[in-house]
């Protein structure tokens, strides 16, 4: 009998939805907002659309019409700082009694709206452009289904809490729901100009403009949950709120001889100033809109690393909040155990009545010595060996965990099998459950020890080596040293697969390995572990024409059992894959490699809305004159693919940026055809600052020091 076809649900890629391909997003602290191009958030259970906060979506339904009419859209945008959306919006023709009374384009509507923590305000200018005086009917329409963001993903639940009817009053209208959590949620709507009439979620304005006239009228929505009461906020208030400074606005600035590809990195800054969150430990990139907009221990830690040789400051804050959410016993229904590191925190209904385990979940495998890997990473930048030390209890912790709970066998590998039964399956960054197979299709049996794991570890424990050392602990750095070289040695031995050119994407429970052509191996270069002799084979056949697309290399080859353009984790293509496989490359002075890949995601920005890279398109092979294919529920922006750009750069340009012996170094320079040069302004070294000009010459790349101010080296090695 065949086999029947198994269809499982994972929180990770879970949506009924197809959005269309336009979508505006803004995004301040906990909250983010997702709508069409004419501004309107559209209502329907299945809709990916509306204003959340504190993992609730509190607005579910919110149109503009004129009228029983939505407006005609001319255009509209988000501001380059994504501070604002903007639209210009006019009238149809309006027919009465089968004649035109009013010709189109006579009504400018000008709509714009910003996000801010805890909710958004709107504002409509309606000018009338017409040679008589009118009366314009404008409505609003609301609605909030309180739903969770897991709900709004597609998730059913048995009971739901009560929706209470809203309570209208002259220009304002409350909307309440008490939660099963007994916390009741309300999204409150304000108005400047009092309506003509006020339905339950419906406000009418009948509008008289002379000629020439125009009329603003202010909308705020505050989102509460609990206690919380949010005071009126305007319009000016609300835009210099989003734009308060962030890690970001310390970062170094780079500009290049490209418009086009300044145009990317702009936006790549711009959407990283929005993604990055206060919260009580620190700064930290939050994942990606809509789905993921939450603290994630890894995405936090990769953001960080494609960042760190230009905003230090990001590390610092995803270290310290990692550090205070760090496990200390352990819970099976969180897939918790002590040292390890979080993989993901939500709030939310769902989240605080334990339906879901996210509200503090700890089932990721990489997340803990990526946690490693960057404190000394950021230590590297930084010289910041204070906060090493205040973070050091942590660092020993995770250790320990990659010792005990994480070598469950003793092996000297790192394996994962979920103890929760609603846990993620899959615990690397590819973390749908089909993700980790055998060469037949077969899908392999835990406890399953994934190649790039193996890498993060040894990493791990070669920069816990060089901590130990400038801490003046030589026998314990000795020891952590030689830790690390035992599992390249090992994992030299278990892991390569000399016909298939490549490392096993992993091994099984029964240490047999996952012959499977994937492109994990790559980040193996980017931690080191790799022989020389194996990396360039890999860089090989990451670069076949099975793997590259010409959009970039695909999470799994094709020809492989289950590869699968349209898949999330077998067969597409991720921006920061891509990054950190291009970091590989240039540690192994592969330049050429890392230029094909920072060219395919170059010119893939130049095909996306707003040059905003996505969390990931489909792996379908690049044809000429043709567009990528998107994958339709993809987040954007997500942080780790807005960070890739600045991992690309660094791959191509070699650049380190050692703050411990405050010296600027860049290692085998180039730079691709697209640009004659590139400047970096403002990059920090401690309390010194650079602007480096790098141009492109003959047979190699000059480097020039534009400004230098403070102590700090600069160094250009062939």
């Amino acid at each position: 009998m065949a086999e029947m076809l198994k269809i499982e649900e994972q929180y990770a890629i879970l949506s009924e939805v197809e959005p269309p391909a336009a979508l505006r997003v803004l995004k301040h602290g906990d909250s983010f907002a997702v709508f069409d191009p004419h501004g309107d958030i559209i209502p329907g259970s299945a809709s990916s659309y509306g204003l959340f906060y504190a993992g609730t979506r509190f607005v579910s339904g919110l149109q503009l019409l004129l009228g029983s009419r939505q407006p005609l859209l001319l255009s509209s945008t988000i501001a380059e700082d994504n501070s604002v959306f903007t639209a210009d919006l006019t009238n149809p023709d309006i027919v009465q009694d089968g004649r035109v009374v009013l010709e189109r384009g006579v009504l400018h509507l000008f709509r714009s709206r910003v996000v801010w923590n805890g909710g958004s305000i709107e504002r409509l200018r309606v000018s009338n452009h017409g040679l008589r005086s009118i009366q314009v009917p404008i409505a609003f329409k609301f609605d909030a289904d309180f739903a969770d963001v897991f709900e709004v993903r597609g998730m059913r639940r048995a009971n739901r809490g009560q929706r209470f009817p809203p309570r209208a009053r002259q220009g304002s209208v409350v909307f309440r729901y008490g939660g099963l959590d007994n916390v009741e949620r309300r999204t409150r709507i304000r108005s400047s100009r009092k309506p003509n009439r006020n339905d339950d979620g419906a406000w009418l304005f009948l509008i008289p403009l002379e000629q020439h006239e125009s009329v603003d009228i202010e909308i705020t929505i505050a989102c509460e949950v609990g206690d919380e009461m949010r005071a009126p906020i305007r319009f000016a208030e609300a835009v210099e709120r989003t734009r308060s400074r962030t890690a970001m606005a310390d970062a170094g600035q780079v500009v290049t001889s490209n418009v086009a590809f300044n145009q990317w990195i702009r936006r790549s800054f711009a959407d990283l100033h929005m993604m990055v969150t206060e919260t009580p430990s620190g700064l930290y990139p939050y994942a990606g809109i809509p789905w993921f907009s939450t603290p994630f221990g890894r995405d936090g830690i990769l953001t960080a690393l494609e960042l760190l040789w230009l905003a230090p400051n990001v590390a610092r804050g995803v270290l310290a909040f990692l550090g205070s959410t760090q496990a200390t016993t352990a819970a099976d229904a969180q897939d918790a155990q002590p040292g390890k590191i979080l993989h993901e925190m939500r709030d939310g209904e769902m989240a605080r009545l334990g339906e879901i385990p996210f509200g503090r979940y700890y089932g990721s495998a990489d997340a803990t010595p990526l946690f490693v890997m960057l404190a000394y990473a950021y230590f590297e930048r930084s010289g910041d060996l204070a906060f090493v030390e205040r973070l050091w209890p942590h660092i020993l912790a995770a250790l320990q965990w990659m010792d005990t709970y994480g070598d469950v066998d003793g092996d000297g590998l790192i394996e994962y099998a979920r103890r929760s039964d609603t846990g993620l399956i899959q615990q690397g960054w590819k973390d749908s459950w089909d993700s980790v197979f055998h060469d037949d299709g077969r899908l392999a049996e835990p406890p399953i020890a994934l190649c790039e794991i193996q890498g993060y570890a040894y990493a791990a424990w070669n920069g816990a080596a060089r901590l130990a050392a400038v801490r003046g602990d030589e026998p314990q750095a000795r020891q952590w040293a030689d830790r690390a070289a035992t599992i390249q040695e090992r994992f030299e031995r278990a892991f390569w697969c000399e016909d298939l050119g490549t490392y096993a994407l992993a091994l099984d429970g029964k240490k047999q390995p996952c012959r499977v052509r994937s492109s994990n191996p790559g980040h193996c270069l980017f931690s080191g572990i790799a022989s020389l002799e194996h990396a360039r084979k890999v860089a090989g056949t990451l670069m076949s024409d099975a793997s590259f697309s010409g959009w970039g290399v695909r999470t799994v080859s094709a020809g492989m059992a289950r590869y699968n353009p349209m898949s999330y984790h077998n067969g597409s293509i991720w921006p920061h894959d891509n990054a950190i496989i291009a970091a590989g490359f240039a540690r192994y002075a592969l330049k050429h490699d890392a230029l094909r890949l920072l060219t395919a995601m170059f010119d893939l920005s130049q095909m996306v809305d707003h040059h905003r890279l996505p969390e990931l398109i489909c792996g379908f092979h690049r044809r000429p004159g043709e567009f990528p294919t998107l994958y339709p529920v993809a987040c954007a922006p997500q942080s780790w693919a807005a960070a890739a750009v600045f991992m690309l750069l660094q791959a191509c340009l070699g650049v380190r940026v050692d703050g411990t012996s405050r010296q600027v170094s860049f290692v085998r320079t180039v730079l691709p055809e697209q640009l004659d040069w590139v400047r970096i302004n403002s990059l920090r070294i401690g309390d010194a600052s650079l602007d480096l000009l790098l141009t492109r010459q003959a047979h190699d790349v000059g480097i020039s020091v534009l400004r230098r101010e403070g102590d700090v080296e600069v160094v250009a090695v062939k």
